[in-house]
């Protein structure tokens, strides 16, 4: 539940949500003749935990690679900070400070997981090749300040014991908490995760949806997530919007998502009396 207040939105828990950081507007995204995504409308706001739920093939992704900046939309527009943002490529959109997760694990197998997340860094690292070989100076200085940011996250996510392990060594579920703190090593704004939970037995996704929270509580960070598990979805999510065959078909509150009918109808299962 959501109460307004002249600050924003508090949650029923107390924290409080600010005015929109991103909205999309009217988007409608097409692959040859199929459309994926068709005149979508919906906005995220600064410190909440937004969910973006439908069934298969619904173009939950499609939206998320929109926002990141993967895809490009024909039509529609995507505001950022009260701005309307151009066309970019995908490091541009990380340099506004959205990071992502993604439903595939993408990362890199041979590296260690400490190497894996000072990857999250790059935006930040500003020296050359030759200063980086050299070590000395401002490529010393910045390493050490971008390690530093990285020892935090490692220790903030629990995954001390690992850091010298490489990936490919790792089970599914560590892979996932290392894929999140590489995204959150950029310090990120806006953070996207692309079915954090998918694959995970029940303590992996109690432990995930724990380090959701943490992040949006203690970092402020706000969170725009898909996710299949609908547990999780209404016990993390401030708000939900709904897709379904490439169109909204419901927006908003967990407890108003559950009694939205056409939702039911095509997501949750038809309700029998």
């Amino acid at each position: 539940m959501l109460d307004a207040t002249d600050e924003g939105y508090v949650t029923s828990d107390g924290r409080k949500i600010g005015d929109v950081l991103m909205e999309m507007k009217n988007i409608t995204l097409r692959f040859g003749g199929v459309k994926a995504i068709t005149d979508i409308s919906f906005d995220i706001r600064q410190g909440e935990i937004r969910a973006i739920i439908g069934p298969n093939g619904a173009g939950k992704s499609s939206m998320l690679n929109v926002i990141s900046g993967f895809y490009v939309p024909q039509e529609g527009e995507v505001w950022y900070k009260g701005q309307k943002r151009p066309q970019m490529k995908p490091f541009q959109v990380a340099q506004l400070g959205i990071a992502r997760t993604f439903q595939n694990i993408a990362l890199f197998e041979g590296m260690t997981v400490l190497d894996n997340v000072m990857t999250g860094r790059l935006n930040y690292m500003k020296t050359n090749l030759f200063q980086q070989a050299l070590w000395k100076g401002k490529a010393e200085e910045e390493e050490t300040k971008n390690r530093e940011v990285v020892e935090k996250v490692i220790d903030f996510l629990e995954i001390q014991s690992i850091r010298k392990t490489p990936v490919s060594r790792l089970p599914y579920g560590l892979k996932k908490r290392v894929e999140l703190a590489r995204a959150l090593a950029a310090e990120p704004s806006l953070l996207l995760l692309d079915e954090p939970m998918a694959g995970m037995n029940v303590e992996e996704k109690e432990d995930m949806s724990r380090f959701v929270l943490d992040v949006n509580d203690e970092f402020g960070t706000t969170i725009a997530l898909i996710e299949h598990d609908m547990g999780v979805v209404m016990d993390l999510s401030d708000r939900v919007v709904v897709m379904d065959y490439g169109k909204k078909i419901g927006d908003g509150t967990p407890d108003e998502i559950r009694n939205n009918q056409a939702v039911i109808d095509a997501y949750l299962g038809v309700a029998h009396d």
